[in-house]
């Protein structure tokens, strides 16, 4: 069973989905790929780990010392190998910092796993766990603030919250990133 949970946020409405123990899902309000990987038999429920959830989203968006994440489905997101290894590290990107879409690519060969910057990119946008998993943090090589799923604003909005240096980033003029 699928429960989901909506709140309010600073980037407008979040929707959350949970396996009754975990989350499985974080979606921004109209992003990308919204609820893809949703079951359909999603009903609205009260949770612990919702309220874990939301204690976190609430910490983040006040810019409050972050508690632990809220248990993440060992298994969700739901993705291919490939997106799972995509989605780890974006797990390790820490807070305040940004990496870009090349050195995941490279950290991924080195580790024996095939990759192409596309490819990452393709996995970092279809992340069905938004914030959580920060894609937000990922970065084209030059600056540009290309590849989130949720908006080019949204993105630099979250960025900015978590005090990044944007002197060096730049939203992109024509695209598929906007």
């Amino acid at each position: 069973m699928t429960y989901l949970m909506h709140m309010d946020s600073p980037v407008g409405p979040l929707h959350l989905a949970a396996d009754g123990q975990a989350i499985t899902g974080l979606w921004l309000e109209g992003q990308k790929y919204f609820a893809a990987t949703l079951e359909k038999d999603a009903q609205e429920g009260s949770l612990p780990v919702f309220d874990s959830a939301r204690a976190w989203l609430e910490a983040y968006f006040a810019k409050e010392p972050l508690p632990p994440l809220p248990p993440l489905a060992p298994l969700a997101p739901k993705g291919s190998p490939f997106r799972q290894e995509v989605w780890k590290r974006l797990l390790e990107i820490p807070y305040g910092q940004t990496t870009t879409y090349g050195a995941i690519t490279q950290d991924l060969k080195a580790a024996g796993i095939s990759a192409a910057a596309q490819a990452v990119g393709g996995a970092v946008g279809h992340n069905p766990i938004s914030i959580l998993i920060p894609c937000h943090r990922v970065v084209g090589s030059g600056g540009s603030l290309t590849g989130y799923a949720g908006g080019v604003a949204k993105k630099q909005f979250l960025l900015e919250l978590e005090g990044v240096d944007m002197t060096a980033l730049y939203v992109p003029k024509k695209g598929t990133a906007l």
